[in-house]
């Protein structure tokens, strides 16, 4: 369909209403009731064009949008279809972990996958675009949102966005969605990991670390971005110019969609950067941002603007016309109701496959974080309890459900119970909320561990609190867990812990006490199943962490690739004081777990670490080879990772960043050559002079199982 012929038919109110965007519920009565009493009368829209806006958002259920649809094209005076988005953040119905937990798994394809799977879901729903992926680089578990991102190292969140966004789009068929990308730009960077606070930064820090990830979506081809809530510069991300209209739009080559999160141009007044919505519609349009979610700057300012000069229409043309040729790729303006279809809703959503792939993610996403060989139990046992908070509850699918419902999640009791049968028993032991002092119920729980051959102890938080708007200052487990804790340890040694969360907790006394800590994050609608496949050995843990873990709160932020001091302490895993070094006075340097790690039932031998030359040339590639094999008793994954440490360069240089990795799998005794090719592409660093560009000198090679490998090589590029 011809957009630009569309667009000529439009006025200029038209227009500035399809760059609006409005909540999904709001439309479904016939009578517009909810329009008048709803938004109409909180953001003064004008009524005569209510049914007019572009986009809707908040989408819940096939039949909503078939009805909102509906109501919607009955009421429009063009009849331009509006496009339903939705926050399908780690599925849609049938719910995968968390994308902290996929970012763990290290395989680009199941990050595909999921997202194929949950695009699926959405679009017979009616969804046409997924907020999503969400690529905040993050080093600070503080912030609730950890749980959205892929972690630390923006060299995995990019191709981690890229791969999800092809997932997502595909060839942009039927049973696709438009992915957005999120949140643009430096929103994991909140000073103290509070959600929507200050967010400070250097531009080469911003283009090292925080930038790729949005650049691998835009490569992937993403049709929309979402700018950030928090200001980069000073200047809040939904009317930052720099970032959209130079970086984004100039730079980059995205001609897409730009939204704001929610209500985020009328809150520029709250930063102090405008002095009313009509500033706050300038700045924005000025920016290049096209849709306007939930405030009414847009609708109520832009006609003011266009009569005084200050904004031409030809401006407000482009950002329309980027919408109806979103609309137009998606085929909603042939086909309102796109590829909505309620039988098929109803057979494929949590059906057996989708869950039998959100149980494979779950599996390659855990963590085995220690094992003194208690891991994995035999499928023979006699008698096993499942005990705490986390164990008999379908509130471990993660925050953001999308349509996912708890009482559809699988809990770890009934996966063990799938696996031993009548075999198992349980007990809660004590309450989830990170407040409780309740004790009451240790001692049932240590009665039932007391006669049982092994105990899975189920442990963390509660999935609420890891998301948006959910910050903390405390990031261990509560007291009750930990005195639970020791009382089944005392009556048996025979414990496993299974940890649920949505981030990384300060666990070092957990780590201290528990004979075994397997990781499972939050782990999705398969999630019971998953952890007892993983416990019995039906499956083998391969997942390694991409945020590091911190021994205490105190060292956040901690991250492996941080830039190299004047005054390193050499040994940082050395609780000893060195004065005078950059060190604490009361703790180790070391994290309690690094970037990278992760452990497995068996154990992988690694040597006859090389590099096929010792000096590259410029547009020479480099190969650097290590071996690898399986020296324990199961057939298991590895992830093989690759760090390269630039020596000296114009600017300070991190003691080590993540240029590549392989995922292999083994068999018993099984050796593989595992090779990886260095180029200059990968040595290219944001110069002095700000130029993005490799310079002459000596690199560190490193092959290893986390980011703390030790054995390196050496070659030098000239």
């Amino acid at each position: 369909m011809d957009t630009k012929e569309i667009l000529k038919k439009m006025t200029l109110d038209d227009k500035i209403y399809h760059l609006v965007q409005m909540t999904t519920m709001t439309y479904l009565k016939a009578d517009g009731t909810d329009i008048v009493t709803g938004p109409n009368s909180t953001m003064k829209l004008d009524k005569e064009y209510i049914y007019d806006v572009g986009t809707l958002l908040n989408l819940v259920g096939a039949q909503t949008m078939i009805d909102a649809q509906t109501n919607f094209l009955n009421h429009s005076k063009k009849k331009i279809p509006p496009i339903f988005m939705q926050d399908v953040i780690h599925g849609h119905r049938t719910l995968y972990p968390v994308n902290l937990g996929i970012a763990a798994s290290f395989d680009r394809q199941l990050a595909h996958d999921v997202a194929k799977m949950a695009a699926y879901e959405a679009s017979l729903d009616g969804v046409s675009v997924a907020f999503a992926p969400m690529v905040d680089l993050v080093r600070d578990p503080r912030w609730g949102r950890v749980m959205e991102s892929s972690g630390e190292d923006p060299y995995l969140n990019s191709e981690m966005a890229y791969a999800t966004v092809k997932g997502f789009q595909g060839d942009m068929g039927p049973h696709n969605v438009a992915a957005c990308v999120k949140h643009y730009a430096a929103y994991g960077a909140a000073e103290a990991g509070r959600d929507y606070n200050t967010v400070d930064m250097s531009e080469r820090t911003l283009r090292q670390f925080y930038l790729p990830p949005y650049k691998g979506a835009v490569d992937a081809g993403v049709k929309m971005v979402m700018t950030a809530f928090n200001i980069v510069d000073g200047v809040p991300c939904s009317a930052n110019k720099h970032l959209i209209k130079e970086i984004l739009r100039e730079e980059w080559g995205f001609n897409g969609v730009v939204i704001s999160d929610y209500s985020a141009y009328e809150e520029m007044r709250d930063h102090g950067y405008c002095a009313d919505r009509k500033e706050c519609a300038y700045l924005a349009m000025d920016a290049t941002s096209d849709i306007e979610m939930m405030s009414p700057c847009y609708a109520n300012h832009l006609k003011e603007l266009v009569s005084e000069g200050k904004i031409t229409e030809e401006q407000i043309d482009k950002a329309v016309l980027r919408i109806l040729d979103l609309k137009n790729d998606l085929g909603v303006l042939d086909n309102p109701y796109r590829s909505v279809n309620l039988e098929e809703s109803k057979r494929v959503q949590v059906g057996p496959e989708h869950r039998a792939i959100a149980r494979y993610a779950a599996e390659q996403s855990a963590v085995l974080l220690k094992n003194d060989g208690i891991l994995p139990l035999s499928k023979d046992i006699k008698s096993v309890a499942v005990i705490g908070p986390n164990a008999n509850t379908g509130a471990i699918h993660g925050n953001w459900p999308c349509g996912g419902k708890i009482e559809e999640t699988i809990t770890v009791l009934e996966g063990v119970k799938n696996i031993v049968g009548d075999r198992v028993s349980y007990a809660k032991g004590c309450n989830i909320e990170y407040d409780s002092t309740d004790e009451s119920m240790i001692d049932e729980a240590v009665e039932l561990a007391s006669r049982v051959d092994a105990v899975i102890l189920c442990l963390g938080e509660h999935q609420d609190y890891s998301g948006e708007g959910d910050s903390r200052t405390y990031i261990d487990i509560p007291d009750v867990q930990y005195k639970l804790l020791d009382k089944i340890l005392e009556v048996n040694k025979n414990t496993a812990v299974a940890l649920l969360a949505g981030r990384p907790l300060t666990i070092s006394r957990l780590d201290e006490k528990a004979p075994a800590i397997l990781d499972m994050w939050m782990p999705g609608t398969e999630g019971g199943n998953a952890c007892a496949n993983l416990i019995f050995g039906n499956a083998v843990p391969s997942g390694k962490i991409t945020m590091t873990f911190p021994r205490v709160l105190g060292q956040v932020p901690i991250y492996y690739n941080a830039y190299m001091t004047g005054r390193p302490k050499l040994e940082e895993d050395d609780f000893n004081r060195v004065r005078f070094t950059s060190s604490y006075l009361d703790m180790a340097n070391s994290p309690l777990y690094p970037f990278g790690y992760g452990l497995s039932y068996t154990d992988f031998e690694y040597s006859d670490f090389k590099l096929s030359a010792d000096t590259m040339q410029r547009g020479d590639v480099l190969t650097a080879s290590v071996k690898v094999k399986n020296t324990g008793k199961y057939k298991a994954k590895e992830v093989v990772q690759l760090y390269i440490r630039d020596l000296v360069g114009s600017v300070v240089r991190p003691v080590k960043e993540l240029k590549g990795w392989e995922k292999i799998e083994l068999d018993i005794g099984e050796e593989k050559e595992v090779k990886f090719e260095i180029n200059e592409e990968m040595l290219k660093f944001w110069t002095k002079d700000m130029k993005f560009e490799a310079e002459n000198g000596t690199f560190d090679v490193f092959i290893g199982k986390n980011s703390a490998c030790h054995k390196f090589a050496s070659f030098e590029l000239k």
